[in-house]
This record gives C-alpha cells, structure tokens and sequence, in this order.
C-alpha cells in the first residue's frame, strides 16, 4: 500500500468547464467540479439516487492538461488529497471550503 494517507479517488462527471487562471506569480490554477451517483433502494423498495458534488483544483501542468480536455458533461477519473481551508467573506463571516487538490485525471468514456 503506497501511501493511503489522505487520498481520494473519484469518478464522476464535470459539472462545468474548468476556470482557468494564471497568477501574478506565473502559477496556473484550474477551478472544477465533478458530481458522483449512489443508487440504493429504499425501506419501500423504490430505487434512490444520492448525488454528491465535489470541488476540485489542480495546479501547474494538472491545471494546463484540465484546460485542454475536460468539458462539461465528461466523465472523468481524478485521485488527490482533501484540503480544508477558510477565508472572510465580503460581509465579514468566515467561510469554510473543502476541495480535493488533484494530482492525476484520467479521462474516461467515448472520445468526441
């Protein structure tokens, strides 16, 4: 077992084209989300569908390869740590987020 410190493997499907940017300091970052499907059954018997939306953020070379080939409705697979952070809001209220940092993605499916 490699490292299973906080490491997560998801496949989903994008919710939205990757937000691409370059900062001041030369960094590209790459903002998207992907959702994942539980289907189960209920006490009655009737079929349940959870879906779960994940925000993911990938850097440098990761961002740049996001940017290319990730489309909205793509399914992909994507392994990466949990990050926690916090920040105020323009109202003055600490918000908390937390976001997978993405190391890999896989695309998944039929190519276009």
């Amino acid at each position: 077992m490699k490292n299973l410190r906080n490491t997560v493997q998801l496949i989903g499907n994008l919710g939205m084209n990757p937000e691409v940017k370059t900062l001041e300091s030369g960094s590209t970052v790459a903002n998207f989300s992907i959702a994942t499907s539980d289907r189960y059954k209920n006490k009655e018997g009737e079929q349940v569908e959870n879906t779960t939306w994940h925000n993911l953020v990938a850097w440098g070379k990761t961002a740049e390869i996001a940017e290319k080939y990730l489309k909205k409705g793509a399914q992909v697979a994507v392994e990466g740590k949990l990050a926690n952070r916090s920040y105020e809001a323009k109202d003055g209220t600490k918000k908390y987020v937390s976001e997978i940092l993405v190391n890999e993605i896989l695309l998944l499916g039929a190519k276009e």
